[in-house]
């Protein structure tokens, strides 16, 4: 069984030395979505929120907070991201928006904690830009779903 990776052996929390590991390509992609009410995704499609372009803002948003994941997660390494993509897209089924967020960086860790954090602060800024006409949207199902880079491989969530 794997060993938790940010606890030295006295069992006190550390950062990993990633100092003498060899940069490699590493791209994550993690999914959530934002569940609301059906009018409230309607005013986001319609671009009639009152607040503006709810999928701009929330995109922006996103990929500030992949480039703040170290400042946040307090053994995160600071990254110097190669690319941050995030996609918002209105689910009428859900109701509500799938938010998809693609980070890559060519280093000696791993991108999915800044990739999880895209999502997250994306979905976050959809929900305050939309709280006034609906408080009980629910964030969720936010999960790894591809890996690449590094000694452990290619991940694929089932």
């Amino acid at each position: 069984m794997a060993e938790f990776t940010h606890f030295d052996s006295n069992g006190h929390a550390h950062m990993v030395n990633v100092g003498n590991k060899v940069a490699t390509s590493r791209v994550a992609i993690v999914k959530g979505h934002i569940k609301m009410l059906p009018k409230t995704l309607a005013m986001i499609t319609e671009g009639t929120a009152k607040k503006g372009d709810v999928f701009g803002v929330a995109r922006l948003a996103g990929i500030m907070g992949a480039k703040q994941t170290a400042n946040l997660i307090p053994l995160c390494h600071p990254l110097g991201l190669d690319h941050i993509h995030l996609d918002l897209v209105a689910d009428k089924s859900l109701p509500g928006v799938q938010i998809t967020a693609t980070c890559a960086v060519s280093g000696p860790t791993g991108v999915e904690m800044e990739a999880m954090a895209a999502v997250s602060t994306a979905a976050l800024t959809v929900y305050d830009m939309c709280k006034a006409i609906d408080r009980g949207m629910e964030i969720g199902n936010i999960r790894l779903t591809h890996k690449s880079g590094g000694k452990s491989g290619i991940y694929d969530a089932q």
